[in-house]
């Protein structure tokens, strides 16, 4: 037979959804794949139930449905201030996972080269190399995850065709601040680069970080890629509604991706969530507050187990250290945890270029019952901290 494109030998399939079905084999708490266990909000669920009996059931307008990006529109005007055409500056996705690889392969050409931050959510690269580019990797470094501008210098030196910013970061729910940003944007200026922005976590910030949209900094909306998804903030991972942001002249490229990856997004979904983009304004706060308390109580846990963690300052992800507990590899060790402790979460090295073999993901975008049931579990590393020698097998 003959052989499969060679480009797919060079990553895996997603190594966070491996550990979700590993989870439901061992019936542990999925705390892995970074979807809520709790509904979206009501007003979304009876707009769904309405949108089934409307004529929502054939195909939308290719790059989204017109009053699903008039919605949309408003909503990010209000919250960026910046000036949104509905007609002009949007493309809707089936999430921000194709968002990304739209973005990817409007902004790319095969060979050009991009420059990703690592650690990075899994799927950068992949977008990257399937889109025939290669990734230039740039280390941030912990505990804060700040890139060291000579390292970022050096990459765009290179002559990438883009960077890619997530912001707030998966894995390490780094939040760049403004001074980071604009740094950033000055290279790409420079060295005439696009930045693709990840900005699917902009409204789960905590104090005293904030969020700045990318593409409202001075210069930067003509060169910004802005993806997002509704996914996160209303809930809804499952619906698979996301976006690109960008000028006219991108998005008249960009739709044409689109149009050949998926053709569109589902009708009756968009049809629905223009209720959740239309919230009012104390909707988000709320958000904020619940993942604030969230983490309040997932980190207590965390801190009882005694070993070291990254505190988040956006999005709701921690980074475990599990090297005292003599496991072997991270891989091994978010097996162990699956198996003997039931709690699942995404091995570090996952994520990063570099040899990180020491660390664990776990999310709390779950329950407050969830979040106790899985903080148990994990208190029982104490008796393994205390007991256990370096040398204890996995």
């Amino acid at each position: 037979m003959p052989t499969t494109a060679t480009r797919l030998n060079v990553f895996t399939e997603s190594v966070i959804r491996g550990m979700s079905r590993l989870a439901t084999r061992h019936q542990a708490i999925n705390l892995a794949q970074g979807f809520p266990d709790f509904d979206p909000p009501e007003e979304l669920l009876v707009a769904l139930e309405r949108a089934t009996r409307g004529p929502y059931h054939q195909y939308a307008v290719t790059w989204g449905a017109p009053r699903f990006r008039e919605a949309l529109a408003r909503k990010i005007q209000h919250f960026s201030g910046l000036s949104v055409d509905p007609e002009k500056n949007l493309v809707v996705t089936c999430g921000s996972t194709e968002a990304m690889m739209v973005a990817m392969m409007t902004a790319c050409n095969p060979g050009d080269k991009v420059i990703v931050f690592s650690p990075f959510y899994e799927n950068y690269a992949a977008d990257a190399i399937l889109s025939g580019a290669i990734p230039i990797y740039v280390p941030l470094h912990p505990p804060d995850f700040k890139y060291t501008l000579s390292e970022l210098e050096k990459a765009f030196a290179q002559g990438p065709k883009a960077i890619v910013v997530c912001n707030p970061s998966n894995p390490t729910g780094k939040v760049f601040t403004r001074e980071e940003l604009i740094e950033i944007g000055r290279l790409a200026e420079k060295h005439d680069a696009f930045v693709i922005t990840d900005e699917v976590y902009e409204h789960i910030i905590y104090a005293p970080h904030r969020h700045v949209h990318f593409a409202t900094l001075p210069g930067m909306a003509e060169r910004t890629i802005t993806c997002n998804s509704l996914s996160k903030t209303y809930s809804i991972t499952g619906w698979r509604l996301g976006y690109v942001h960008a000028i006219p002249e991108v998005i008249a490229q960009a739709r044409k991706v689109h149009d050949f990856l998926t053709v569109g997004a589902a009708a009756p979904l968009q049809e629905a969530a223009v209720a959740g983009l239309e919230m009012p304004d104390s909707y988000y706060a709320e958000l904020t507050d619940i993942y604030a308390a969230k983490r309040s109580l997932f980190l207590e846990y965390i801190r009882q187990t005694g070993l070291p963690f990254t505190e988040p300052e956006g999005a709701y992800y921690v980074l475990l250290d599990i090297s005292s507990l003599g496991l072997g590899s991270d891989s091994a060790a978010a097996e162990w945890f699956v198996r003997e402790v039931g709690v699942a979460g995404v091995p570090g090295s996952s994520f990063f270029r570099e040899p990180v073999n020491h660390l664990i993901r776990f999310h709390f975008a779950k329950r407050e019952e969830t979040l106790h049931q899985a903080g148990e579990r994990l208190l029982r590393l104490r008796d393994r901290l205390s007991t256990a020698s370096p040398s204890t097998s996995a």
